[in-house]
C-alpha cells in the first residue's frame, strides 16, 4: 500500500496546463489527490519544499539501459537509480541490446525487472527488422502486446529501401510509429561532423547531407503510407529546415535533440577529446544554434538525455577509436533549464521540452497511465520531481548514480556549472530518489 504524502508549499508548475502558483501537492494510491489548497489531508509523509520547484516527472525519449548483453558498461540498477537522481520517471530505450529486442519475452523480462526495481518507467523499443539487420521485419504486433511502443533501428540504418517501406505500411496499418534516427547508409561512417575541426584534425568526416538525404526519403514513405514517424536525434541546421516544413506540410512526424548536439559544437572537441565523441557527432556552431532555434519554436518536440554508458577503457583511446556515448540521465534537467535561460524562456517553457512534450510524442503508447503523465493534474499519476532552481551545480562525475562517468559536461572539462539540482523524485506516489 502507498503511502500518502504531502509536498507543502512548493511552486507547483504544470507546463501543459499552464498552473504556476506556490501551493501544496497531495498524493495517496500512487495518484495526485489534490494540488494547491489541498483541505484537511491526513498525510502519513510531508515533504516540505518551500523555495522549491514541485514540477510533473521528466520524461525521456532515449536513454540506454545497457541490459541485456552490456552490463560492463552499465546495470538497469544503477541506470534506473540515475534516472530517479536526474528526475527522470519515464524514458525509452532503444532496441539495440545484446542480443537485440526482437523477441517477446526479452521485452517482458526487461519490463518485469524495471518494475521490480521501482525506479522509472520503462517503455521498450521493439526492432524494426530482425537482429537490426536491415532485412527480414520482426513481428511487430506480438511486441507490441509484450509493451513495446514503437519500432526502431537504434543507429543501423536499412540501406534497402524496399524494406524501409514495408515497414512503413505495416506501421501504417496497424497504427504503430517509426522511431528513426536520420542517417544514410553508406554516408554516415564517419567520427566527427565534415568541417574544418574534422579536417584539421584529420578525422573522417560524416556530411550534414547524411542527415538531410535521409529525412528527403522517409518524408517521401511517409507521404506514401501516412505512418507515424519520430525522427531521433537531428543534429544539423539543414534537417531542422527540412522538418519545419515537412511539419508546415501536414505529415504525422515530431522529432527530438539530444543534450548533446543542442549545448555543443565540433569546435568543442578540441585536442582529440574523446569525452566529446557522441551520436550524432557534433556539429557546426551554426547547427547548435538552428537546433536551440528549433526546440524553443516547437519544430523540435522535446529534448533527450541521449544517455549512453560507456566503459573507461573504450574512452581511454584515440579520438576515432574511442566508443562514442556519454551519461546524461542526470544532467537532463539542469541542460534544459540552461537552454531555457540562454533562450530567454520561462521555467515551465523550459520544463515544457521534457515532460509535457514527450508525452505528445508518446501519445496512446502510454495505455493506463494517459495524458496525466508528464503532468501534475488532480486524479493524474503521481510522478512527481522536486527541485531546487537556486541550486547550481558542478558535474563531477564521480557523484553520479550512472555505472559511466563519461561526461562532456564533467566540470573539470567544460568549466560550467548547471542550474537546479533535485531534491526528491517520486515514481507512482512512491519516493524513488531523495538527496541527502
Amino acid at each position: 500500500m502507498s503511502t500518502k504524502i504531502l509536498i507543502k508549499n512548493g511552486r507547483l508548475i504544470d507546463p501543459a496546463s499552464g498552473l504556476d502558483r506556490v501551493g501544496d501537492l497531495a498524493i495517496a494510491n500512487g495518484r495526485i489527490v489534490g494540488l494547491g489548497d489541498v483541505g484537511a489531508f491526513e498525510a502519513e509523509r510531508v515533504i516540505d519544499a518551500a523555495g522549491l520547484v514541485v514540477a510533473p516527472g521528466l520524461v525521456d525519449l532515449a536513454a540506454r539501459l545497457r541490459e541485456p548483453g552490456h552490463e560492463h558498461e552499465g546495470l538497469l540498477e544503477s541506470e534506473l537509480a540515475a534516472a530517479a537522481a536526474g528526475g527522470v520517471t519515464s524514458l525509452v530505450c532503444p532496441p539495440d541490446t545484446d542480443p537485440v529486442l526482437d523477441e517477446p519475452g526479452l521485452v517482458e523480462m526487461l519490463k518485469f525487472r524495471a518494475r521490480k526495481l521501482s525506479r522509472c518507467r520503462l517503455f521498450p523499443l521493439g526492432a524494426l527488422t530482425r537482429n537490426l539487420e536491415g532485412k527480414a521485419l520482426t513481428e511487430m504486433a506480438e511486441l507490441t502486446e509484450a509493451g513495446c511502443i514503437g519500432f526502431s533501428q537504434a543507429e543501423v540504418p536499412v540501406k534497402d529501401t524496399q524494406v524501409l517501406l514495408r515497414a512503413f505500411q505495416y506501421a501504417a496499418t496497424f497504427g504503430y510509429t517509426v522511431w528513426l534516427r536520420p542517417q544514410d547508409g553508406f554516408l554516415g561512417g564517419g567520427v566527427a561532423a565534415s568541417g574544418s575541426v574534422a579536417t584539421r584534425l584529420g578525422l573522417s568526416g560524416v556530411p550534414a547531407m547524411a542527415e538531410t538525404l535521409a529525412l528527403h526519403t522517409a518524408f517521401e514513405l511517409v507521404r506514401a503510407t501516412g505512418a507515424r514517424l519520430h525522427l531521433c536525434r537531428l543534429s544539423s541546421s539543414k534537417g531542422v529546415a527540412l522538418v519545419r516544413a515537412a511539419k508546415a506540410e501536414g505529415l504525422p512526424i515530431t522529432a527530438d535533440v539530444s543534450i548533446n548536439s543542442l549545448m555543443l559544437s565540433d569546435r568543442d572537441i578540441g585536442y582529440f577529446n574523446s569525452a566529446f565523441r557522441v551520436t550524432p557527432p557534433l556539429r557546426q556552431p551554426t547547427d547548435r544554434d538552428a537546433l536551440q532555434a528549433g526546440l524553443a519554436d516547437r519544430t523540435i518536440d522535446a529534448l533527450v538525455s541521449d544517455h549512453m554508458p560507456v566503459t573507461a577503457d573504450e574512452k581511454t583511446l584515440p579520438f576515432a577509436e574511442a566508443t562514442p556515448g556519454a551519461t546524461g540521465l542526470e544532467l537532463l534537467l539542469g541542460l534544459a533549464l540552461r537552454w531555457g535561460q540562454d533562450s530567454g524562456l520561462t521555467l515551465a517553457q523550459s520544463l515544457a521540452v521534457v515532460t509535457a512534450a514527450p508525452v505528445r510524442v508518446l501519445g496512446p503508447a502510454l495505455g493506463s497511465l494517459g495524458e496525466s503523465a508528464g503532468r501534475l493534474v488532480a486524479g493524474g499519476v503521481a510522478d512527481v520531481c522536486v527541485f531546487d532552481p537556486a541550486a547550481p551545480w558542478p558535474v563531477t562525475p564521480a557523484e553520479l548514480k550512472s555505472q559511466s562517468k563519461h561526461t562532456p559536461f564533467d566540470f573539470s572539462i567544460s568549466g560550467v556549472e548547471l542550474p537546479a539540482r533535485v531534491r526528491c523524485t517520486l515514481v507512482a506516489g512512491q519516493v524513488a530518489f531523495e538527496a541527502a
